[in-house]
């Protein structure tokens, strides 16, 4: 749910990039709302340990205000921009082949979001191929890392931090209430499926597919939202995992 949280509080990063910049340039956008995603990770982490709050009211106390303080800044300093929280709520699939990125010799290079999208999914592939015994150690026996000296606090961070990018980056083009569907859904489906880490994470990539796919042809079908219709079908892929999963153990039972 941390992704819920960042994909909301970084309303107020996005504003005063804004407000700084005076552009509304991809990049400038991306930069506030990777900071202001990773301060929220911190925030969140910092009341969790040292408040001793719940991990999840952690989260919705900082997403909340965060939010709230983001929007007090938009109506304020930024009410007659094009600017608002619904391209960070809604989104628009179909409008990404329009965002073009354009080189100074007039060439174009294809949608912008393929390579935005693209870098911090090669960033997070390298960072777990890499570093998957850190990062399946700490996931399953953070007491084990400790003792053979693995920082538990460190990953728990790198971790976050990736969330943070991969929200920021997608978030803008699929909206956040999709970001979230994607987060949340395929690993989930993918973790009744399997026992093994490995392949929970390769059939979390699978799935991310395969809903996107299913959702586009039924968005087409029924002539519909296509980010809707996406996270109905991360929901139906659930629905059907989560079926075998009972019968599977009604049966073993």
């Amino acid at each position: 749910m941390v992704s819920d949280a960042i994909s909301h509080s970084v309303l107020p990063g996005i504003v005063i990039a804004f407000l700084i910049s005076g552009s509304r340039d991809s990049l400038v956008m991306l930069i506030g709302a990777g900071l202001l995603g990773l301060i929220t990770t911190f925030i969140i982490e910092f009341l969790h340990q040292k408040g001793r709050l719940q991990a999840d009211a952690s989260i919705g106390v900082t997403f909340t205000w965060l939010f709230a303080i983001g929007v007090i800044l938009l109506s304020y300093f930024a009410g007659d921009v094009d600017l608002d929280q619904d391209c960070v709520l809604n989104g628009e699939i179909a409008l990404l082949p329009l965002d073009l990125w354009y080189t100074e010799g007039g060439t174009n290079m294809g949608p912008k979001t393929i390579y935005v999208s693209g870098g911090i999914t090669l960033l997070v592939v390298l960072v777990i191929y890499f570093n998957y015994k850190e990062l399946l150690v700490t996931t399953f026996d953070s007491g084990y890392a400790a003792s053979i000296g693995i920082s538990i606090a460190l990953w728990h961070y790198v971790i976050m931090g990736l969330v943070s990018l991969t929200t920021v980056a997608s978030f803008e083009s699929v909206g956040a209430i999709l970001v979230v569907a994607f987060i949340i859904a395929p690993p989930a489906t993918a973790y009744l499926l399997t026992e093994k880490f490995k392949t929970m994470l390769l059939l979390t990539c699978a799935l991310g597919i395969l809903i996107s796919i299913s959702g586009y042809y039924v968005a087409v079908w029924l002539d519909g939202s296509i980010a809707g219709a996406m996270s109905s079908m991360s929901g139906v892929f659930f629905a059907m995992a989560f079926a075998r999963y009972r019968w599977t153990k009604k049966r073993i039972t």
